[in-house]
């Protein structure tokens, strides 16, 4: 009894640690990811966003993985700067669900920096040798 107590106790103990390295791994490719679309590491967010990405910006407006990454080559999508404010990471295993809060700084209009501060939703999964993968993004604008 006391040898299946013990067993029990190390697997929940294991599981435990293995869903906090989970949790560290993704907020730092989440930073990681938001790093890499304001250098504009193409290759970084190719191997980063899931082949069926669904990337729904704050404006509504839903792209793919290709027109995502189209649309930053091109310019449509602008992030000079983004601060992370919050990354909450949760767990399900083999997915992962980020909330989180960032402020983006884009371009200027009128000389003046546009300032963008959203609250989000992101949702990994972990895609065999390709490793955590973003599937889904969905932002709001937040009102000051």
């Amino acid at each position: 009894m006391k040898k299946i107590l013990i067993l029990a106790l190390s697997l929940i103990i294991g599981q435990t640690a293995l869903a906090q390295n989970t949790k560290a791994d993704v907020e730092a490719l989440e930073r990681k990811r938001f790093a890499a679309q304001v250098s504009k590491d193409f290759d970084f967010l190719e191997k980063v966003f899931a082949d069926d990405l669904v990337y729904t910006h704050s404006s509504g407006k839903q792209d793919n993985k290709q027109a995502y990454i189209q649309s930053i080559r091109d310019g449509k999508s602008v992030y000079d700067k983004i601060d992370v404010e919050e990354i909450i990471v949760r767990d399900y295993g083999k997915t992962a669900v980020v909330n989180g809060k960032v402020t983006i700084t884009q371009g200027t209009a009128s000389g003046k920096p546009t300032i963008l501060p959203l609250r989000y939703t992101v949702v990994y999964n972990k895609n065999g040798k390709k490793g955590w993968q973003l599937n889904t993004w969905q932002s709001l604008k937040l009102v000051n």
